[in-house]
């Protein structure tokens, strides 16, 4: 029996039959036409031709447009027709295919033989836990800030105060790059220095996730160089370089660390309603996918938002023991047993959205702050306290003006950027 890859597109237009519209697709983007071959090249093509599995149309109602018309077409595609790689099934599902108009890649499946090249994240939720000893709450993270054109020693002073603050993982900015005032290795040698002298103070284990650049083919040494210099983590920007070099960072042995997917550029892909693909896909189940171990994503709360649904149909994808659950043509019924990722829901979270986060999120979620805890009025450290007090009481389902009245940290936290009802 074939294997098939699911693709499933939203297909809007004001006229289309739309199951024609779906045949025209199965065929173009697998044989490249059918009703013209002859019967015995047909029967030798057979196996390499996509097959429409649905096509659901929405009709224009209570006063929509007919610009408002569309239709959700699934189509399966042969894993015959390409090799066992992410760029390969992407550029075959949906390359020409992403500027024929308006139409938008909301969901992928995967065949049992696809997945099996995949091991997913190293790490994932469990793995990360164990490192950091940490299984009874969310974990909470801090973002380096403004550190284009800092020296060493302010960089160590400001990551010393975020890790004094009781954050459980620090990452680079995405846009620190190599330079000659914080080189790599200088720049893990002080971080990490700062790190043992925090963590005699507050007890804690701690992760530094390292910002991984240069050229494509100099990466893995770049990964390896670092973690050699002693750093436990790596921060990387997959879609500015491909979710095939995800995969094999995340594949090789030598890359021993968690890696922390960044969704830069994900704006060019997700946001529009016509056009892209969906963020649960793009953020979601490839990251998964190519082994990313936590990933971030712009939150429904802040400065960069995100609707919400999207946001939860994110953590699904992150969190869902099987990311095939959903495919409707499973060729062989397996489920895909990849380790959950980290969902690190981001960008102008403070205290008082915590309680938020842990109503959507559920305690597997890493609350992430930048300026919620650089802004603090008494400094970061007392920011992430804060953020420690916020997280305790929530997870105690105690009010957080209530608990603030006994913790000064939470409670100058509120006073500054009030409490989400």
């Amino acid at each position: 029996m074939n294997a098939y890859c699911l693709a499933t597109y939203r297909c809007y237009d004001e006229k289309a039959d739309f199951t024609k519209k779906a045949n025209g697709i199965a065929v173009g983007l697998t044989v490249g036409s059918w009703t013209e071959l002859p019967e015995a090249q047909k029967a030798q093509m057979e196996k390499h031709l996509g097959k429409v599995i649905s096509v659901i149309v929405h009709e224009p109602v209570n006063g929509e447009s007919s610009a408002d018309r569309y239709a959700d077409i699934s189509i399966a595609y042969p894993d015959v027709n390409f090799s066992r790689d992410i760029p390969a099934l992407l550029v075959t599902i949906f390359g020409k295919l992403s500027m024929d108009g308006r139409i938008k890649l909301t969901d992928l499946s995967f065949s049992s033989d696809f997945l099996s090249s995949f091991p997913g994240p190293k790490f994932g939720i469990q793995g990360i836990r164990n490192l950091l000893g940490v299984h009874d709450r969310p974990l909470l993270m801090s973002i380096f800030k403004s550190v284009v054109g800092y020296e060493l020693p302010a960089l160590r002073e400001q990551f010393y105060l975020q890790a004094a603050g009781g954050v459980d993982l620090i990452k680079d900015d995405e846009i620190l790059f190599e330079n000659p005032l914080t080189p790599l290795e200088k720049r893990i040698e002080v971080c990490m220095e700062a790190a043992a002298k925090a963590s005699q103070e507050t007890g804690q284990k701690l992760l530094y996730a390292v910002n991984i650049t240069g050229p494509t083919s100099k990466l893995a040494e770049q990964a390896k160089k670092a973690i050699r210099a002693g750093a436990n983590a790596i921060l990387f920007n997959v879609l500015a370089y491909g979710f095939d070099v995800l995969h094999e960072l995340s594949s090789d042995p030598e890359i021993n660390v968690p890696i922390m997917a960044h969704p830069a550029m994900a704006g060019a892909f997700y946001p529009s309603p016509h056009y892209g693909i969906t963020a649960s896909v793009l953020l979601g189940k490839l990251m998964r996918l190519a082994g990313a171990d936590l990933v971030l994503f712009p939150s429904p709360y802040g400065s960069v938002v995100m609707p919400l649904e999207e946001n939860l149909a994110i953590k699904h994808m992150l969190l869902t023991t099987d990311l095939n659950k959903d495919y409707l043509y499973a060729s062989d019924g397996e489920k895909s047993q990849l380790a959950p990722s980290f969902p690190v829901p981001s960008a102008g979270i403070h205290p008082g959205l915590v309680p938020h986060i842990l109503r959507d999120f559920g305690e597997e979620v890493v609350v992430n702050a930048g300026g919620g805890i650089h802004g603090h009025p008494l400094g970061t450290i007392a920011g992430g306290q804060a953020f420690r007090q916020a997280i305790e009481a929530s997870q105690r389902q105690i009010p957080l003006r209530e608990y603030a009245s006994t913790h000064k940290e939470l409670q100058i936290a509120i006073e500054t950027w009030g409490v989400k009802d």
